[in-house]
């Protein structure tokens, strides 16, 4: 896989006054045109702020939640350019694609840095039909023109096989950016070599959306603890009832199966609640003694001390997914804990990785340091993938 680092070395003053195109992931969080977590567009600067360096002019390809492939306001790239220039130091002119991006483009100077709008307001962007596919890719290559390069930097997106990650990077000459190179290193780092104890802690909503992910980690690590709305099917499985928590009967016999492995750690208490608010009535009960009607929305402080007492002792830990339903403040301790247990482990010395997502969000949202952690992916479900040992296209392509 070639790196920016390569190219820099490679063409060095010959990238001057280039044209780089770059796959950033800059999908983030909008309450109306306020980002709540500005997390994704921070990581992807030191990438764009080094080509700037060489006076390149970048143009910046990326989306924004999913619209139904045509232009709407409320998933306009607009917030996010206006972020990115206050990071970058620069103006960030946002341009649609078309003849405005090629005035656009052509308009940059040494250094510049201009933003397209939504790539996914256009179909062609993740159409199933590979000429419609690549005929996007053309037109995005077109913008550097013959002596561009692309630079694929959105970890978040190259488990997609999309214009804009997987299509262009046969048509320019491709490098892989700084931050999907530190994400493939660390998570290479995880499959291939953890040091030990490996200790993951998955949370999260289902068990069927970790299941691929569970299977492939149980082999590799020595304790894999689970909490979140999953954990209530692996209750179940133990036999325990469930009240009214989140459940997939489907998946109880699975379950049962793989707690044979013994690596399992299951919450011992929890918090539950008579309705999903933060004005419901809540109580702390064992994990056996849930109440009918009631659906348990936390691990509960017992489940916190266990789950730290693991984590004390290990040497590598990747966390994936919240412990409860954070965003509610009743609900917020047994994330925050755990979060807590991995800031203490990282200062005495494990490698900890906080799988993207929601579990980056909340990290935020909680008010931690980031650098109380080793890495924060920016990809949840590239990260994931890539633990499962699935090919990401956005990878494979840049390795061809």
């Amino acid at each position: 896989m070639k790196t920016l680092g390569d190219l820099v070395a490679v063409l060095d003053e010959d990238l001057f006054g280039r044209r780089v195109l770059v796959r950033a992931d800059l999908n983030v969080p909008l309450d109306g045109s306020r980002i709540t977590d500005d997390g994704r567009i921070r990581a992807s600067v030191p990438t764009l702020a080094r080509l700037r360096e060489t006076g390149t002019r970048v143009v910046v390809v990326a989306h924004l939640g999913r619209p139904k492939g045509a232009p709407d306001p409320a998933f306009s790239l607009g917030p996010v350019a206006e972020r990115l220039g206050e990071l970058l130091g620069v103006q960030v002119p946002l341009a649609d694609l078309g003849d405005e991006a090629r005035f656009t483009v052509d308009a940059l100077s040494e250094g510049g840095v201009a933003l397209l709008e939504n790539i996914r307001f256009d179909p062609r962007e993740t159409s199933k039909n590979d000429d419609e596919r690549a005929s996007l890719a053309r037109e995005l290559a077109a913008l550097v023109g013959p002596e561009g390069v692309f630079v694929s930097d959105g970890f978040g997106v190259v488990h997609r096989k999309q214009a804009s990650v997987y299509d262009v990077a046969q048509d320019l000459p491709s490098y892989a950016g700084d931050l999907v190179l530190a994400e493939v290193e660390v998570l290479r780092t995880l499959t291939e070599s953890p040091k030990r104890p490996y200790a993951v802690v998955l949370g999260g909503s289902k068990v069927s959306d970790k299941l691929a992910v569970i299977e492939a980690l149980l082999p590799k690590v020595d304790a894999l603890l689970i909490g979140g709305g999953m954990c209530y099917t692996f209750l179940a499985a133990h036999g325990y009832g469930v009240g009214d928590s989140l459940l997939e009967r489907d998946q109880i016999g699975t379950c049962r199966k793989l707690l044979e492995s013994g690596k399992i750690v299951l919450p011992s208490d929890v918090v539950v609640a008579d309705g999903f608010s933060a004005e419901a009535n809540t109580r702390t009960v064992a994990v056996d003694a849930i109440p009918d009607g009631w659906k348990g929305l936390d691990i509960g402080p017992e489940s916190v001390t266990s789950f730290r007492e693991v984590l004390e002792g290990a040497a590598t830990v990747f966390w994936n997914g919240p412990m409860g339903v954070f965003e509610l403040a009743p609900f917020v301790d047994g994330t925050r804990g755990v979060a807590q247990a991995i800031v203490d482990a990282t200062a005495g010395g494990a490698f900890s990785v906080v799988g993207g997502g929601d579990s980056a969000a909340a990290v935020r949202a909680l008010g931690l340091a980031e650098d109380g952690f080793s890495h924060i992916s920016t990809g949840g479900g590239a990260s994931l993938e890539y633990l499962e040992g699935k090919t990401l296209p956005g990878l494979a392509v840049l390795e061809q």
